[in-house]
Order: structure tokens, then sequence, then C-alpha cells
């Protein structure tokens, strides 16, 4: 059964402008949905770059879970490694040894009235 007027492609200027501006309207809807959307290319994007971020401090994170991994276990075998460590961040020293220290304010004081000076 054919409909009559179904199949006429007969249309006017207007009527094709009118259907033309409503497509058009629709796929800018579309678009914008599809980009500004709750999951949208831009959400995507966001969420790429911040799983990117994530990734790298993880690698960061395992790096230095590595390094002191490395230090616990020379900690646990190397003597010397101790002793040294003792002596750089407890300020130990060994018995007959003279620790001299030096004051920071005082050697900046004398490099500034040397540069005066000059």
């Amino acid at each position: 059964m054919i409909i009559p007027g179904f199949l006429d492609v007969n249309f006017d200027k207007k009527e094709l402008l009118k259907f033309l501006f409503f497509i058009f309207i629709f796929l800018g809807l579309v678009v914008a949905w599809l980009g500004f959307g709750e999951r949208g290319f831009i959400h995507l994007y966001r969420i790429d770059n911040e799983r990117e971020a994530r990734l790298e401090r993880i690698k960061k994170l395992d790096q230095e879970n590595k390094e002191l991994l490395e230090e616990i276990e020379r900690v646990r075998k190397d003597k010397e490694y101790v002793e040294s460590l003792a002596r750089r961040e407890l300020g130990l020293v060994k018995e007959g040894e003279i620790l001299y220290r030096f004051s920071r304010q005082k050697e900046s004081a004398v490099a500034q009235g040397n540069k005066s000076q000059r």
C-alpha cells in the first residue's frame, strides 16, 4: 500500500531550509552533549590527565621505595655505613676524636665583610 504524498520528494526551498536547520540544531546538540556532557570528551580528557599524573606518582614512589629498601639492606649488612650515618645524622664521634663545628652566621658575616672591603 502506498500512502499518497509520502514519497513525494518535491520540497520547496523554505521547507528544505527549515529541515536542514533542525538537522543542524540536532547535530549541534549531540556534539555539545558528547563534548561537554557528564561523560563527554572533556571529562575523559581530564580523567586521562589525572590518570597519567597518578601513574607518574606511582613510578616515583616505587623508585623511592626501592631506594629505601636498598638503604635498609645496607644498614643491616654494612657496619661502616651505620657508623657514617651515626656521625652525620647524630653528630657522634669516636673516643679520642675532636669534633669541630663552625657557625654559618659568622662565615656569612665574614664573606659579606670581605665583599664590602673590595
